[in-house]
């Protein structure tokens, strides 16, 4: 730098930033060996704060206005007092910018899932996503504790950290507020506030603070939201025999609105679900299909005795009843009783019996 680009240096007495990058959150105001003149003027906009270090020391944050830096008010001694020392003074200072605003639309977001006792699904997993905003609440802590000599600090250098502050308190506050995962889409608003409460200590020793915190999404693993679809559907299809008709008539439908989009494949679809539809309203009105009732059971053969000179013989089944009579052992005035008869009834009155004794061989050959 030649000695009259110096000199100009040395009568500029206006310190002022304006920021038109929407990231910078720290900004040093650059002078020539850092040495400030006396009577320099300062000027500090809204949303910005000035932090004057004298020498390496903080030694004093400046809010919102417009300043005088001279020896009454500022522990310095500028160049112009000391010609002496050839424009080399031995007081050296620097002044930096903070940008008080709020930065908005920051992401964050679980990198890996988080592990939880759902009290519905049991143990599962889930991811979740969300912005923020962040704001410098107090310059001089996080010059010291954050920005350290840096001279141009922007956003995305402390981002990251952020982020991790916020899911590591996010995994925290989700896994022990007993939320349900299907209810915490109520309550994302609640979480956001405990989320940002909780992290607001570790924010402080930082000189920031989180004014919002949104969840945008809490999702499930694909193959969890998989089974919860296959749920959903069907309780939105309700009645499974009905849903299966109208699917059928509306097939049917479609295959008839457009017989030759695809040759004999309509018509076959239309039979098929022509024969699904038959098959589903033999189903009863909750999808159950309706049976034929069943046939019914053969009746049960009766076995008789026989009363015969005051003693009872049997019991006989049918056909051997009918052996009797051929043989000439059983006639019509014999005695006999079958359980359910009411007494002892001559053969001939009985029904099953008398049957028998109408039946005559034909004649004999060459009779």
């Amino acid at each position: 730098m030649g000695i009259f680009d110096f000199l100009s240096g040395e009568f500029i007495d206006v310190i002022h930033w304006t920021d038109d990058t929407r990231d910078t959150m720290v900004w040093r105001f650059e002078r020539e060996a850092h040495e400030i003149k006396y009577g320099a003027k300062l000027t500090v906009r809204e949303g910005q704060a000035a932090v004057f270090v004298h020498e390496g020391q903080l030694a004093d944050v400046f809010t919102p206005g417009l300043y005088m830096l001279e020896t009454n008010n500022m522990p310095i001694l500028t160049t112009l007092n000391h010609w002496d020392h050839g424009f080399k003074s031995p007081f050296k200072s620097e002044i930096y910018y903070v940008n008080t605003t709020r930065f908005s639309d920051l992401k964050w977001g679980t990198k890996n899932p988080i592990m939880l006792r759902d009290p519905e699904f049991g143990p599962t997993r889930l991811r979740a996503f969300g912005t923020y905003t962040v704001k410098v609440t107090d310059p001089a802590v996080f010059l010291r504790e954050i920005v350290g000599t840096d001279g141009e600090f922007t956003m995305d250098e402390i981002s990251y950290q952020i982020r991790n502050i916020i899911v590591q308190e996010f995994s925290r506050v989700i896994a022990s507020s007993g939320i349900p995962v299907l209810d915490m889409a109520a309550n994302t608003a609640d979480l956001g506030k405990l989320i940002a409460t909780a992290i607001s200590e570790t924010m402080t020793q930082y000189g920031l603070t989180i004014p919002e915190l949104y969840i945008e999404n809490i999702s499930l693993p694909p193959a969890v939201e998989a089974a919860l679809d296959k749920r959903t559907s069907m309780g939105i299809a309700g009645d499974l025999g009905t849903f299966t008709q109208y699917s059928a008539a509306e097939a049917m439908t479609a295959a008839a609105a457009n017989p030759n989009g695809g040759g004999g494949m309509g018509a076959g679809l239309g039979m098929g679900m022509g024969m699904a539809m038959a098959n589903q309203m033999q189903a009863g009105p909750w999808g159950a299909v309706v049976t034929a009732p069943p046939p019914p059971a053969p009746p049960v053969e009766h076995v008789w005795h026989i009363a015969v000179a005051g003693k009872v013989t049997g019991p006989f089944s049918r056909a051997a009843m009918g052996r009797m009579v051929t043989d000439g052992t059983l006639s019509r005035d014999s005695q006999v009783w079958t359980q359910g008869q009411d007494g002892w009834k001559s053969a001939d009155v009985v029904t099953e019996l008398a049957q028998l004794f109408t039946v005559m061989p034909p004649p004999p050959p060459g009779a």
